[in-house]
């Protein structure tokens, strides 16, 4: 066997597939929901500018879940404990946007330094490790399934209550405060959901790569259209496709989740952007064609 045909019998390997793609039901069912959630979510990121803080707060969430690894505690729970936290203190510390990005800045390094912290303290598996970075889906048990579906849930719950006057908040903060909606809260309260949904995400492609499922489906969908209705749904559908994707090319081979999911979404964006910048060209060369007389 060649190195080049070594290489792709590693990132591709469908031995055994029907045996393996029975262990994994719990993996494509959160799967399934981690897209809903980060799809919907993700469309509020693009449109109050906010992807900066989705990485920020993955660094408290991985130093949560790595402090959760050694203390033997549940992962998840760690997980969403350290967003929070994160989600919080970027709530209110940062009303405008400039203020808010210094302390992200100042969060950042903090929590990465603590997660490195707990993990070389941990003396477990190294596959944990590694895998609050790069994300270990595939080997989602039921506990850790009724703690993130149970999350996605309450994230949904949340997004539907706000939904209205976010969207309103998010487009026009200045005329949505004169007429009462109570924006300030309404961003703290994103914050937190926001916070939620990041930790769900680092179960899927770990900390590193955690954009790749709360804004690139967002901003693929955002690239080909502006309907209120037709954004979220292309948002939900571009992430349950990256995560599902992710899952099922995984399945079997030695390499790590993240790289297929991010690979599927990069795709998406690509194609989205393309068509986006097809459908500017045509129409801009209609404006241009004069009309008959």
């Amino acid at each position: 066997m060649t190195l080049a045909e070594g290489v792709w019998h590693q990132i591709f390997s469908f031995e055994n597939y029907g045996e393996l793609l029975a262990l994994v039901r719990n993996s494509l069912v959160v799967g399934a929901a981690l897209g809903l959630v980060g799809g919907l979510a993700g469309v509020f990121v693009i449109m109050r500018d906010l992807p900066f803080a989705v990485h920020g707060i993955s660094e408290l969430s991985f130093a949560g879940a790595s402090a959760a690894l050694l203390l033997g505690t549940n992962i998840v729970a760690g997980s969403i404990v350290g967003s929070l936290l994160a989600a919080g203190a970027i709530g209110l510390l940062g009303a405008r946007a400039r203020d808010r990005n210094s302390a992200i800045g100042i969060l950042m390094p903090f929590g990465l330094g603590l997660g490195v912290l707990f993990l070389a303290l941990y003396k477990g598996r190294a596959a944990n490790k590694f895998g609050l970075l790069t994300g270990q889906i595939v080997a989602v048990d039921t506990p850790q399934m009724t703690w993130l579906l149970g999350t996605s849930a309450l994230v949904l719950i949340a997004l539907a209550v706000i939904w209205r006057p976010l969207t309103f908040a998010s487009a026009d903060p200045d005329v949505a405060a004169a007429r009462g909606v109570p924006v300030r809260g309404l961003s703290f309260a994103f914050m937190i959901v926001l916070g939620l949904t990041v930790a769900l995400s680092v179960q899927v492609v770990g900390a590193l790569l955690v954009l790749t499922l709360v804004v690139t489906p967002a901003a693929a969908a955002a690239r080909v259209t502006a309907s209120p209705v037709l954004l979220p749904l292309l948002s939900v559908a571009f992430a349950v496709l990256s995560i599902e994707g992710g899952i099922l090319l995984a399945l079997g081979s030695s390499i790590p989740i993240s790289p297929y999911v991010t690979t599927i979404s990069f795709t998406v964006y690509g194609l989205c952007r393309l068509a986006g910048a097809y459908r500017t060209r045509r129409w801009g060369d209609r404006r241009t064609v004069p009309r008959p007389a």
